[in-house]
């Protein structure tokens, strides 16, 4: 027996014209736990709710690969988090996440990313952005995605109103022990698909759709 046929997860593919989304092998958590430790952000701000990246470089990498493997120990059809990493020529330049509770009956998904700060203001973040919602809508027949981003994150604010989500209200949350308030995004069907702009070939899925709480009838 080879992984895939216990884990099809593995052969998951999701390519854009640059990027190629993929879950991570050993080799690539280790290039994106380095791109974690180099920094993602701007140490003036804080755009997680969960601050990770203020922690020193090494923990900031091992945080990264702790995640990726609690992710996959608590996979479970009704509650799954894919997250993957994005390549562009073979070099790991972030990572794009969709994760559902109860996705057969909610038909809903949330999203999250980042990318590595020397590979930032390239596009590289809409990119894996539309390839996970092409994913979701089409291939898995999401009905809504959600999103969110703190008031001053204007680069992921930016690319939620690219793909044409809609204000879904507002959260407080204690960050570095002041409150910030996160701006709710929903994204309907329809509106993506009257945005949609990024061509996005998934190849693997048929294998892995009872993973994600779907048949392959």
């Amino acid at each position: 027996m080879t992984l895939l046929a216990y884990w099809p997860l593995a052969g998951l593919r999701l390519r854009t014209p640059r990027l190629e989304l993929r879950m991570p092998g050993l080799e690539d958590l280790a290039a994106l736990a380095g791109l974690a430790a180099e920094g993602v952000h701007d140490p003036a701000m804080q755009p997680f709710t969960a601050a990770w990246t203020d922690s020193e470089p090494d923990e900031r990498a091992q945080r990264v690969l702790r995640w990726h493997w609690q992710c996959w120990a608590d996979w479970r059809p009704e509650d799954w988090r894919l997250n993957l990493v994005a390549a562009r020529d073979g070099e790991i330049v972030g990572t794009q996440t969709v994760a559902a509770k109860d996705f057969a009956v909610c038909s809903q998904v949330s999203t999250g990313s980042w990318v590595g700060r020397t590979h930032q203001r390239q596009g590289i973040g809409s990119e894996m952005r539309a390839a996970v919602l092409d994913f979701a809508f089409t291939h898995l027949g999401a009905a809504t995605a959600v999103s969110g981003a703190f008031a001053d994150n204007h680069g992921s604010l930016a690319v939620s109103r690219k793909f044409g989500y809609e204000p879904d209200g507002l959260e407080t949350h204690a960050v570095r022990g002041e409150p910030a308030v996160i701006h709710r995004l929903r994204l309907p069907r329809d509106r993506w698909e009257s945005h949609r702009t990024t061509p996005v070939h998934v190849t693997g899925l048929t294998e892995c759709l009872p993973m994600f709480g779907l048949t392959t009838s």
